[in-house]
């Protein structure tokens, strides 16, 4: 029988948990300095109590850059086979994190399975959900009806939730006084947008806030405070509708702690380059230094098709300042469902900002495996080079498609290559480019 509610009432209590113990083992780090950071809330550990397979990640201050992968069926693309490879695709990269944002349907069939098999942590947004769960209009739902969904992933083994709780009245009141190129562009919160503009009401997330905290506490779900007014275009960055909810996000955060559910605050987005590490070091200080987790953020809006490449900019230095928690963006961004091919170019853009990221960031261990594929080229060891490589199997078949005179060199420099007539020289050899007449 658990001594504790949740992986932070543990960590205040002096109690590690046995999923802290395989996080410190991942990090390599001391287990006890893991918990500390844990109750001050600069590291959270997702593990809902339902959520069986999961292997435990951290997320958090000193340790590894995490990345999540989004999937999910919509209305005009309902293929569930197609999904479950992107499934497989992200486990096997070795994805720390998976979200369902499905949006058609009854979403939970999709859902249960990818829990049961998923060592990934799991994350939802319930507001996706609402209308296809309880088969309502948004106009007919209620503040409460909101809460069903929420308590239902929460039972069903979900990790985090996705809650728009910092666009509320306040919020909402200095985002339409600014005005904006873009207005709202995220999904939930244009819905709860929406749903708040026709009925006059609060935000329900906002209003019953405390409700949703005892369901998280319940189950051990960690909330992740989604923002609903996060800048869609570079243009919007940084404006006063996104400030005005992150101070209402920073204050949510300090609340659910008291209860001593895991927060994880979500950022930005579209954003310039040079606004980057101003908004990781605002979040940080305004919502307490609990983990951020950061969609991009697409450094410009001009190139729909390669919005992967945008994102893994704005993600490696997003990460460098302070950003714990990529969302990777794929190719398809802002123009279709990604098949399994776009997923692939998102994860590997994804892995390689968060990457880049940590190396900056000095986390402990984070250069050997660079140093192991730099000693691999220095031997020319091909074989070598391809174990190493975040997508070895790529890096191969560029390799092998150009037929080699001599396979310790490839089809760029061949016997010019500066390695090879370095390590000649070095060992006494003559180098000879001439000699075979």
């Amino acid at each position: 029988m658990r001594e504790y509610s949740t992986q932070m009432e543990a960590a205040k209590k002096g109690i590690i948990t046995p999923e802290m113990e395989i996080v410190a083992a991942k990090e390599n780090i001391d287990a006890d300095e893991l918990r500390e950071l844990m109750a001050k809330g600069q590291v959270v550990i997702p593990a809902n109590i339902n959520h069986k397979s999961l292997s435990p990640e951290g997320i958090g201050k000193g340790l590894k850059t995490k990345i999540n992968v989004n999937l999910g069926i919509s209305g005009d693309m309902k293929d569930y086979d197609m999904e479950m490879e992107k499934v497989k695709m992200a486990i096997d990269f070795g994805c720390e994190a998976i979200m369902d944002l499905s949006n058609y349907g009854k979403t939970n069939t999709f859902r249960n399975e990818l829990i049961k098999i998923s060592p990934a942590m799991i994350g939802t947004v319930p507001m996706y959900d609402v209308i296809g769960y309880l088969e309502k209009d948004l106009l007919e739902i209620t503040a409460k009806d909101f809460l069903k969904v929420v308590e239902a992933h929460a039972k069903e083994g979900v990790d985090f939730q996705t809650i728009h709780a910092g666009i509320n009245k306040r919020a909402i009141e200095t985002f339409k006084r600014e005005g904006r190129l873009m207005n709202i562009v995220s999904r939930g919160g244009s819905l709860l947008f929406a749903w708040m503009e026709m009925t006059g009401n609060e935000n329900p997330f906002y209003e019953y806030y405390d409700e949703v905290l005892e369901i998280f506490r319940k189950y051990d779900v960690t909330i992740s405070l989604g923002d609903a007014l996060r800048p869609g275009c570079i243009e919007d960055s940084t404006d006063s509708g996104q400030i005005a909810e992150l101070i209402e996000l920073g204050n949510l955060t300090k609340r659910a702690w008291e209860k001593d559910v895991q927060v994880m605050v979500e950022g930005p987005g579209h954003m310039a380059m040079n606004e980057i590490a101003a908004n990781m070091a605002i979040e940080k200080r305004i919502c307490h230094e609990a983990p951020f987790y950061v969609l991009g953020p697409l450094v410009t809006d001009i190139a729909p098709g390669y919005d992967h490449i945008t994102s893994a900019i704005g993600g490696a230095i997003a990460a460098a300042n302070g950003a714990d928690f990529l969302c990777y963006v794929t190719p398809a961004e802002h123009l279709r469902l990604p098949d399994a091919s776009d997923v692939k170019e998102g994860i590997v853009a994804s892995k390689i900002a968060a990457h880049a990221a940590d190396i900056a960031k000095g986390i402990k261990g984070a250069r050997d495996i660079d140093n192991k594929m730099s000693a691999a080229r220095h031997k020319l060891d091909w074989d070598e080079m391809f174990k190493y490589a975040i997508d070895g199997e790529k890096a191969k078949r560029y390799y092998d498609s150009v037929p080699l005179e001599e396979r310790h060199t490839c089809s760029m420099c061949g016997k010019m290559c500066a390695v090879r007539t370095t390590n000649k020289i070095l060992a006494g050899e003559k180098v000879e480019f001439c000699s075979e007449k």
